[in-house]
């Protein structure tokens, strides 16, 4: 069953989105919905990514209790930057991270991470994924922050994802 409908959540929800875009249930929209719900995800089914195994649950709480900290730490920090630019201009540059992370589930909850907290960017992930470029808006010191990053976003995500 599993070989026929590979997530049967989505063909479910891709036949119901396309009832509801059309605004119809009409016998024609019916099957192709269905359609569109049993061959989307037989198609696309080498896209999904690798099965994600958790191995320490309890260590999710808490990245999530650093990370919101940092959120607002951060926006407090880049507002000041911003409202302060005039007499001191932000230190914004490119830094080189050394990665230990090397699961793909790991790395994607890495970027998105470093997506949600302001004042840094995601600019490039080597091929061999052993070093992260990040754009930092503000930067005192480089390897304080190295340091900082690693500990508190790398280092949890091992421990759930490795």
């Amino acid at each position: 069953m599993k070989r026929l409908f590979p997530a049967p959540v989505l063909s479910l929800a891709l036949c119901l989105l396309w009832l509801l875009l059309n605004l119809s249930t009409s016998p024609g929209n019916l099957l192709l919905g269905a359609a569109l719900g049993f061959c989307a995800p037989l198609m696309m089914r080498r896209l999904r990514p690798l099965p994600v195994r958790i191995r320490r649950p309890g260590v999710i709480l808490r990245l999530v209790l650093l990370v919101g900290r940092d959120v607002l730490v951060s926006n407090l920090a880049v507002a000041w930057g911003v409202l302060n630019a005039g007499r001191r201009p932000p230190r914004s540059q490119f830094i080189k991270v050394p990665l230990d992370l090397r699961d793909a589930n790991g790395l994607a909850a890495l970027s998105m991470i470093t997506t949600v907290v302001p004042g840094t960017v995601w600019s490039e992930l080597a091929l061999d994924r052993s070093i992260l470029l990040l754009h930092v808006f503000d930067l005192d010191d480089e390897a304080l922050f190295i340091q900082h990053f690693k500990v508190t976003y790398e280092r949890p995500l091992m421990e759930i994802f490795e």
